[in-house]
């Protein structure tokens, strides 16, 4: 069951017009620009918010991910790195529901660039909590946690599974996650957690590997390459569709009290079979195509991560709607239709 939101002087809602009316919500993303930013967005859109998304001053975002809705979104300057721009941001937006999404989220890179990534996911998440307990204490808070957290912990994972991160990245995540709920429990913030598996969509970055395999599909069938190098072929993961993955998200700051949630499909699948139905949707076969090559392999692997999403099935009456099959479809007819139109 859902509560009125908090009203904030001079927002909707604190000028006689009812805070449980959608319209008068006001949400800041960090990550706007990203994959789960841009359908995240969309989605609240949709229900009649107004949509803020943080950008870093010194960047040249790509914004073509929010192409489509960049007139209705208003963004505003920030930094995870700087603390100050945090708070000067929630003053100018002063948000309902904060979606934290932005992080440095590439594992292989996290490898290359520990030090940053724990001071961009880990520390950066900590900045943003602190700014808002500050400027916003009464909005809500979504902290988005990772399956890299749990790394080669016992399958299936669930909200109660112990931690066991495998790379810099998920050892970020895990401080970024304690540090949600420590501020939750010591300062009294609606702040949660979702502990989400993997979830990719057309929109997905090239260097990751649902991308790259359907990226390499649609090259290999217009004659533009003729092998994709992969890594660990036998990698089992959960993946889902993002555009399932943000309404989770939303669902997570409807109820009367902040929790955490395992969002998963609960059904794993390695990456010769990401390749097979890959290829399989272009009428190519991958064996004819994939090599492994061992520099794409990582220091140390997660093997084997699906996830337990009962709670959030019986607390949240969510489950995904899009099937791993029509997933792989999907991103790789809109690749090829990217590289039929690349210059």
């Amino acid at each position: 069951m859902a509560v009125p939101f908090p009203a904030f002087p001079g927002s909707p809602g604190g000028t006689g017009e009812s805070p449980s009316d959608p319209t008068a919500q006001r949400a800041l993303i960090t990550g706007l620009t990203g994959q789960d930013g841009s359908y995240l967005a969309e989605f609240l859109l949709e229900r009649g918010y107004q949509v803020f998304g943080l950008l870093r001053r010194s960047s040249s975002p790509r914004l073509d991910r929010i192409e489509t809705i960049r007139d209705r979104v208003e963004l505003l300057s920030g930094d995870l790195l700087d603390q100050g721009s945090l708070m000067r941001a929630l003053g100018e937006a002063r948000p309902h529901e904060i979606y934290h999404l932005a992080a440095q989220s590439f594992v292989p890179t996290s490898w290359s660039e520990p030090v940053f990534t724990a001071e961009t996911t880990a520390l950066g998440t900590m900045r943003l909590l602190e700014a808002m307990r500050h400027v916003c204490p009464e909005a809500r808070f979504y902290q988005a946690s990772t399956s890299e957290m749990f790394g080669s912990a016992p399958a299936p994972q669930h909200e109660g599974t112990p931690f066991h991160p495998r790379s810099p990245y998920g050892v970020a995540k895990v401080f970024a996650h304690w540090a949600t709920v420590n501020y939750r429990e010591s300062y009294g913030l609606f702040a949660a957690s979702g502990i989400l598996f993997n979830h990719e969509s057309p929109r997905r970055g090239p260097e990751f590997v649902t991308r790259k395999v359907s990226q390499g599909v649609a090259r290999i069938a217009l004659g533009k390459q003729e092998q994709l190098e992969l890594g660990n072929l036998d990698a089992r993961r959960d993946w889902g569709h993002a555009r399932d993955y943000v309404r989770a998200m939303w669902a997570m700051l409807q109820l009367d009290e902040p929790e955490d949630f395992v969002i998963a499909s609960g059904q794993t699948h390695t990456v010769a079979e990401l390749c097979e139905l890959a290829f399989a949707a272009a009428g190519l076969h991958w064996k004819d195509h994939v090599v492994v090559n061992p520099k794409w392999l990582r220091p140390a692997e997660v093997d084997h991560l699906v996830g337990d999403a009962r709670r959030a099935r019986n607390r949240l009456g969510w489950k995904p709607e899009i099937s791993f099959a029509e997933l792989v479809h999907e991103m790789v007819q809109a690749d090829l239709e990217r590289e039929r139109h690349a210059r």
